[in-house]
């Protein structure tokens, strides 16, 4: 009798390897960058390090994380080739370096006009090679007091929804002002992970950031990697921070307000599915138009 107790025991602990050996540590990086791309890489560098230190697989980088310039026009005067340039170069031995899948939130790459860049979300695999590109869709505009911002002066926009398969599943791409357009997401259909590099302002992320983030995990049933820029610039402009990994219940688990520094958290691909079965609002969908 207490040998087959054993067994019984024995043969639990091995399922429960077995069930959650798909578990792996996810980071998003927040950042203050600053005018200076060598700089700006050089602390990318000490943190995605410490993503790595601490077992991270996956790593998010926020937007414009090698450059947030004096003017809107200083990334246009660092934008470099796809496949070319000391910024990508820096991401893809990065990703072999530490032998992770890494995500520059957004680069400067040259785009089909001389004043203007494609805002471009690269994903490196873990051995360094470029695996997939997202050149931002949706354009930044606001007139709000003393706040101006309009990205269509500095930006071309994307139009190529991007979904990348990857060993954690398959990864939805977007960047920073795309959270507020849920048909985005929808069009990506069932995806793992959406990842979201951002550097919101102080006053919009105020008022909306958390509450669209935690909306496109719960809407989507999908985990979530928001990493931002959060902090002043020299430039004079505030982001918001608060780069956030959320589960697909809305959970927000694990969150930095400010400054630079990792969230780090793990996702659960047997969780994920258990929501999806429990409750499968995805597959009750009857406007599927978009």
């Amino acid at each position: 009798m207490a040998i087959t107790s054993r067994l019984n025991t024995t043969k639990a602990k091995l399922n429960h390897i077995e069930i959650n050996k798909d578990i792996v540590k996810v980071a998003a990086i927040q950042m203050a960058s600053g005018p200076y791309v060598a700089a700006n890489l050089n602390e990318a560098e000490r943190l995605i390090e410490i993503a790595a230190n601490q077992g991270a697989k996956l790593v998010v980088l926020p937007e414009y994380f090698a450059i947030m310039g004096l003017r809107e026009t200083d990334k246009v005067a660092v934008r470099e080739e796809e496949g070319k340039g000391p910024i990508q170069s820096f991401l893809a031995k990065m990703a072999q370096k530490h032998k992770i899948w890494l995500i520059g939130g957004s680069v400067p790459l040259v785009s089909n006009f001389p004043n203007k860049v494609r805002n471009s979300c690269l994903v490196y695999d873990d051995k360094g090679h470029l695996a997939a590109r997202y050149d931002k869709i949706h354009l930044f505009g606001l007139d709000l007091g003393n706040e101006h911002y309009h990205e269509e002066k500095t930006i071309e926009s994307g139009d190529a929804i991007k979904v990348v398969d990857t060993p954690f599943g398959k990864i939805g791409l977007s960047i920073c002002y795309d959270l507020r357009f849920p048909e985005l997401y929808r069009a990506m259909k069932e995806v793992n992970i959406i990842v979201v590099p951002a550097a919101f302002t102080d006053t919009t992320g105020k008022a909306h950031w958390e509450t669209l983030i935690r909306a496109r995990a719960i809407e989507n049933l999908s985990y979530v990697i928001a990493s931002a820029q959060g902090g002043y610039h020299l430039s004079g402009r505030e982001t918001h921070g608060n780069s956030m990994i959320v589960d697909p219940w809305g959970v927000i688990l694990d969150r930095l307000p400010r400054g630079s520094g990792v969230v780090i958290s793990t996702i659960n691909p047997m969780y994920q599915a258990s929501l999806r079965q429990s409750l499968p609002a995805l597959k009750h969908r009857t406007i599927t138009s978009i």
